[in-house]
């Protein structure tokens, strides 16, 4: 079976490419309306949207953007993309500004609610509403040792880059339906990470986590972490999969204490890809979210 034509005919939206800070980002761009921003994390891509995506581009228009590194956007080496958060904000709030996006709604999974908070954070003009789903956006007491030995140096470049064991544990870690995860999926989500080249930005991720005050994104993150206070009159939707072993209900707690008026849904029956296990109850949520908060009326 050819598990590439399948996962093509999953993924049925147009390519989009944009030059941010001088490299290649691949997005897509589905619907009209009030705009929804879908960003991912690590090791998924614009492919990880699509579920919702299709069904919302209906009512809304949908960006889904793939990191610099990640996905189908351009893989720079090291010494040309610093892979810090830092930088990916920056990039971010650079595709904003090019494709002039007012009123956005965040929609951001993983790593990508570090991202996407971080351009809030530095615009927060720009941004009108939160859905975050397993990620965080803070910094935290620990880190999963299965994350920590893949920053291991030397043993970390071969395992994640040489090996691919990051992606490929990604694939059977991640769902508490593994039914879902057919070849198919499995081959979309893998897909961008075929060679080592093509691993240059998952393993540059996991190595900008932050596990101490001398990391250069430890400040960083502290700074994203003390600007999210002033969000919090504006709309934010937490949805998460109570099965996550690495963005554990410690992360999902620690959101509400930011946002304590903030919506909660709580999936017992799904795990770290929570839109993989639950994407048909997760689509009405957003509609409805988007729903009980109509943009506010501009001013006469």
């Amino acid at each position: 079976m050819n598990h590439i034509a399948d996962w093509r005919s999953l993924f049925p939206f147009q390519s989009r490419e944009i030059m941010l800070g001088g490299h290649r980002c691949h997005y897509v761009d589905e619907g009209e309306g009030e705009p929804l921003l879908l960003v991912h994390g690590n090791p998924t891509w614009s492919f990880y949207w699509r579920n919702i995506i299709g069904p919302l581009r209906e009512k809304y228009r949908l960006l889904a953007v793939d990191l610099i590194g990640l996905g189908l956007s351009e893989k720079p080496s090291p010494k040309e993309y610093s892979y810090r958060l830092e930088r990916r904000a920056a990039d971010l709030n650079e595709f904003i500004d090019k494709l002039n996006l007012e009123g956005i709604t965040l929609v951001a999974h993983d790593w990508g609610g570090g991202v996407g908070m971080g351009a809030a954070v530095a615009a927060p003009e720009r941004f009108a509403r939160f859905v975050l789903m397993n990620t965080a956006a803070f910094l935290a007491p620990k880190c999963p040792l299965a994350i920590r030995v893949c920053r291991i140096p030397g043993f970390g470049k071969v395992a994640v880059q040489g090996l691919n064991m990051f992606v490929r544990a990604a694939l059977k870690k991640t769902v508490a339906k593994p039914e879902r995860m057919t070849p198919a999926v499995r081959a979309g989500l893998a897909a961008p990470y075929d060679s080592w080249r093509n691993r240059t930005g998952v393993l540059r991720f996991v190595l900008d986590i932050p596990l101490g005050p001398k990391h250069p994104t430890y400040a960083v993150l502290q700074n994203i972490e003390r600007g999210l206070a002033q969000f919090r009159d504006r709309p934010v939707c937490l949805i998460w999969g109570m099965q996550d072993w690495c963005f554990t209900p410690w992360f999902l707690d620690r959101f509400i204490e930011i946002f304590p008026h903030a919506e909660v849904h709580r999936f017992d029956d799904a795990a770290h890809y929570v839109v993989e296990d639950a994407h048909e109850r997760i689509v009405p949520l957003i509609d409805e979210f988007m729903g009980r908060h109509p943009p506010a009326e501009s001013p006469i």
